[in-house]
């Protein structure tokens, strides 16, 4: 699976559980909405249902379940991107602005702990984080 689903499907159920999940909703509906449109509404609804399942695993302390749900929502994403490979960069964002910035730092960390790699053909690659360079030059100083 790819990583940047696998991680939006854990911060999609992470953020559900916090105070911001009404952005959370509304950013991915939105995505669904530019990408397909017919859809929109159903996952508005389905959201609505994966946030009571989030909210009660966690009271539960049931990380099975929770789990579960990542791995339901990060076929969703998954399917979504294999539609529109297009949509990567919206779903991108939607990681960056909506989904990660409401999350606690130790599931930040976990998000952002996929794997990494890096190929790169006829040049130099540094990658940092979420960062990559690539090209001829040194990176730039700190």
């Amino acid at each position: 699976m790819d990583p940047l689903t696998m991680a939006a499907g854990s911060a999609l159920v992470g953020a559900m559980a916090t105070d911001a999940w009404k952005q959370v909703r509304d950013g991915v509906v939105a995505l669904w909405r530019r990408v397909h449109p017919e859809r929109a509404e159903e996952i508005g609804r389905d959201l609505e249902v994966l946030r009571g399942q989030v909210l009660q695993a966690r009271e539960a302390e049931d990380a099975d379940t929770e789990q579960a749900l990542e791995g339901m929502w990060r076929v969703q994403l998954q399917k979504l991107l294999q539609q529109d490979p297009h949509a990567a960069d919206e779903v991108r964002r939607l990681l960056d602005d909506r989904l990660t910035p409401t999350l606690a730092p130790s599931e930040r960390d976990r998000v952002y702990s996929v794997i990494q790699h890096q190929t790169v053909r006829g040049g130099s690659g540094i990658q940092v984080g979420r960062d990559y360079h690539q090209g001829n030059a040194s990176p730039p100083k700190a």
